[in-house]
């Protein structure tokens, strides 16, 4: 699911109903927190992505004084 499908169907899940039934059948949309966590869990990832190093950064402490 591409980042701007997930984004319209967050959008189209706060607007409508969260259940519809019609000449018998019905319909249920997953619930908007539920959309929201997996929004959030894809932004988490491309930001791991691009740090390179799966968000983790490695330093050299060196004290002062010393070469």
């Amino acid at each position: 699911m591409a980042e701007e499908d997930l984004e319209q169907t967050i959008i189209d899940a706060a607007q409508g109903p969260a259940k519809v039934t019609v000449d018998g059948q019905t319909v249920e949309q997953p619930p908007l927190g539920d959309l929201i966590k997996a929004d959030k869990h894809l932004a988490n990832k491309r930001a791991a992505k691009r740090s390179g190093l799966g968000g983790l950064k490695f330093v050299k402490i060196v004290p002062p004084g010393t070469a």
